[in-house]
């Protein structure tokens, strides 16, 4: 009886030794090829769920079936109007043919390298065809679409599908953007000079038109100063001839009392005869 029960226990073991040997599980988000002596076996991968091999003599090689993302390195691009600029890019890939895909490239290493020799020679070429404004402005939608299609068909014999190429971002290098960066600032101080010109010329036109104003508004007040001030001198001189020739000795007293008033205000001292005519009304 213990000699069964040990039979039986060594069986179980062996079982569950062959089962984990044997029995695989290929998660969802994954592929999977069965390798047996360096080569795959089967016309096409394994999808998602519970598969089964030979022990020790077959393998698995799992493969990610999501969409992956390539970074590219930043690289100096000449544009046809031989302008640089630095161009920094990233492809959206999936592995579309496992089994082609191990045999090409094996791993996902070897994909990138793959991705980044054809996606850059093919961003190259792109973009050398259009000049800097249109790269930077209404053709890049243009210029990706083209790049995506001619990468996906050269890449397609990998096992390798490219969804999407795209441009993340362009820099000017660094001695064009100082050239720039001084031919803008050339161009602002011309701006900022007419700016200057043109305020100063308003300024002097203002003031012109002030002064000019400001002669006309004197001018016109010092006529009718003058023209009011003619007008009650008259007005004065027709009253003290009014008044003078109705009373004429009273006229000759008030204004020989207003001389005296005037003359012997301050101490003053006069040398006058007693038939000086100025002492008339004092006789």
């Amino acid at each position: 009886m213990k000699t069964t029960t040990l039979a039986i226990i060594v069986a179980i073991i062996v079982g569950a030794f062959a089962l984990i040997q044997t029995a695989f599980v290929v998660d969802e988000a994954q592929t999977a090829i069965v390798i047996q002596l360096g080569k795959p076996v089967g016309k096409k991968a394994l999808g998602p769920g519970l598969h089964f091999k030979l022990p020790l003599v077959q393998t698995v090689v799992f493969f990610d079936s999501r969409i992956l993302d390539f970074d590219a390195r930043p690289e100096e691009i000449t544009t046809t109007d031989k302008k640089y600029m630095n161009v920094d890019s990233y492809t959206k890939w999936r592995i579309a043919d496992p089994l082609t895909f191990y045999t090409k490239v094996r791993t996902t290493q070897g994909a990138r390298a793959r991705l980044d020799d054809i996606v850059r020679s093919q961003l190259r070429v792109a973009l050398g065809r259009y000049t800097l404004i249109e790269v930077v402005s209404h053709k890049r939608q243009e210029i990706m679409s083209a790049v995506t299609e001619r990468s996906r068909e050269l890449l397609a014999p990998y096992g390798i599908e490219v969804v999407d190429v795209r441009i993340k971002r362009t820099d000017l290098p660094a001695e064009n953007a100082r050239s720039i960066y001084g031919r803008m600032k050339a161009e602002r101080e011309r701006q900022a000079k007419q700016y200057r010109s043109e305020g100063s010329e308003a300024a002097a036109r203002i003031k012109a038109t002030a002064d000019k104003e400001r002669t006309i508004l004197l001018a016109e007040a010092g006529k009718q100063a003058s023209i009011t001030r003619g007008e009650g001198e008259a007005l004065a001189t027709k009253i003290y001839a009014d008044a003078l020739s109705q009373s004429p000795d009273f006229y000759e007293f008030t204004r020989s009392l207003e001389a005296y008033r005037k003359s012997f205000r301050s101490n003053s001292r006069f040398i006058l005869t007693p038939k000086s005519p100025f002492l008339k009304h004092m006789r």
